[in-house]
């Protein structure tokens, strides 16, 4: 995809159409739907060690797999049901990955009932308002920060699997609790 010298666009989102779109349509998108930040939970822990185009291709494959996330349906479940998705879903094969989210499921039930929402308990590591950050290149965006330390520990606490730092910083960005859009990017 060629861009123009003016196109300020993040970098990551200029190597592939998927990106691109994933990019101008949602990353950095504040998100309060308990359903679509499970979803987004599931997703950036599955591409630890992975590409993200790679998680965004099986992202279809993912909402079937795991029932458009209704968290219900998926506490259900536990590790008896990964051979299953494994064999017939397109997903990242990893048992421990695909097992989390039925346990994730669980916990994010935990969750609900403690803090009311999902929403509540996760946008309370940025005081419920978005953190606007000043980037001007993509080498200045951190992996990891003191509010993304404290979900993780916070979520680690409460059962949840694949939830490190790093993940739970890229989950930040790509829900709209951080704006790490760069300076000049169309979507800042």
């Amino acid at each position: 995809m060629e861009t123009s010298s003016a196109d300020k666009t993040c970098a990551w989102a200029l190597k592939h159409e998927l990106e691109r779109e994933y990019h101008d349509k949602e990353w950095g998108v504040p998100v309060y739907d308990d359903q679509i930040l499970f979803e987004f939970i599931t997703l950036e822990g599955a591409q630890a060690g992975l590409s993200w185009i790679t998680i965004l291709k099986k992202r279809e494959g993912y909402r079937a797999a795991f029932d458009d996330y209704d968290l219900n349906k998926l506490a259900e479940f536990n590790e008896d049901n990964v051979p299953h998705i494994i064999e017939h879903f397109d997903v990242v094969k990893h048992k421990g990955k695909i097992a989390s989210v039925y346990s994730n499921a669980r916990a994010t039930l935990e969750l609900q009932r403690e803090f009311g929402s999902l929403s509540n308990a996760l946008w309370q590591f940025v005081d419920n308002k978005v953190v606007d950050n000043p980037w001007t290149e993509m080498s200045q965006v951190p992996a990891s920060t003191e509010q993304s330390k404290a979900m993780s520990k916070f979520l680690k606490k409460r059962g949840f699997k694949f939830v490190g730092e790093t993940i739970c910083y890229a989950f930040m960005q790509a829900t709209g609790m951080v704006n790490d859009h760069v300076q000049g990017c169309p979507r800042k």
